[in-house]
């Protein structure tokens, strides 16, 4: 479904579209900076580079140590996967964390849920800060997209709700299945509280900082690559950055409709329709192509490191 959304998007844009405008945005996505991509490309980079050293801050606590060459080719599979379903890099991630360092599928994939968390509460923090910088915007554009936001407030409390009933009717059933996901459960349980027994959490701080400055830089410097967004403060991007942000979520990537979150987000600031398309579609592009070309190869070459290591 989140596949054929995407697609549906990238369909509807393209038609929905005035030719004359197509024509401009394909002009700037031509004409955009390489050295401001690639910094961005850079940035992109070091906040994996950074997820993988923070991933192994958690794992420790647990017994656990893993290469961090090990960690980020995890990390970059992961990418790669949830481009095809959604979610799915996660249990990846976990699988592969299983099969090459013996760690416990339940223990690896409740380190994983932690760090998700930890970016959620992360993302509640810079949307804190742009709301102080940009409430008057933002309101507007919350507002506009009241019903999503229920939806969402709604399904994240039956999610919860659910999670908590359904813990303790395990907990309380005596059939082996039960018992079973209930022992998964603890496991997964012991990756989340990992975080409360790590030793150096000024480092795992310091790394959770870091990988969302990186987040942040790779989008501020593709403005560089528009005439009409050269202009544009921090504030105002974040506004376009929350949104591209929530629509990664939507569909496989943000393909499709992160283009048009970014687009949609920029119009608040007066940037025209053809550079805010312009502007999601060349930061969309180049970080895909990152995560397509790293994550595959790490998915090709991991077991050959693996053979050659035992």
């Amino acid at each position: 479904m989140p596949i054929g959304l995407g697609v549906f998007l990238v369909i509807y844009s393209y038609l929905s579209t005035d030719e004359i405008i197509r024509s401009q945005i394909y002009f700037y996505i031509r004409q955009a900076n390489p050295l401001y991509v690639g910094l961005s490309l850079l940035f992109a980079l070091l906040s994996h580079v950074s997820r993988a050293i923070r991933w192994n801050y958690l794992l420790r606590p647990l017994g656990y140590q893993t290469p961090l060459l090990s960690s980020f080719y995890f990390v970059m599979m992961a990418y790669f996967a949830n481009l095809g379903i959604p979610r799915s890099g996660e249990v990846l991630r976990a699988t592969s964390l299983r099969t090459y360092e013996k760690v416990p599928f339940e223990k690896g994939f409740g380190t994983i849920v932690t760090e998700r968390i930890i970016d959620l509460v992360m993302l509640f923090i810079v949307i804190g800060v742009t709301l102080f910088l940009q409430t008057e915007r933002l309101t507007k554009l919350m507002a506009s997209n009241k019903k999503a936001l229920v939806i969402s407030v709604l399904v994240l409390i039956i999610a919860v709700v659910g999670l908590w009933v359904s813990i303790a009717v395990l907990k309380k059933s005596t059939l082996a299945i039960a018992q079973k996901l209930t022992r998964f459960l603890e496991g997964i349980q012991s990756g989340l509280l990992s975080v409360f027994k790590m030793k150096q959490k000024g480092y795992f701080i310091a790394h959770t900082l870091f990988i969302w400055a990186c987040y942040i830089a790779m989008f501020w410097v593709i403005k560089y690559t528009l005439p009409e967004t050269e202009s544009l403060g921090l504030s105002e991007l974040l506004v376009a950055f929350i949104a591209g942000s929530f629509a990664m979520t939507a569909t496989n990537g943000g393909v499709g409709l992160y283009p048009i979150a970014v687009r949609a987000s920029l119009a608040l600031f007066g940037i025209s329709f053809a550079s805010g398309e312009a502007f999601g579609w060349i930061l969309w592009i180049s970080q895909t192509l990152m995560i397509v070309l790293c994550g595959a190869f790490c998915f090709l070459s991991l077991p050959l490191i693996y053979r050659k290591r035992s």
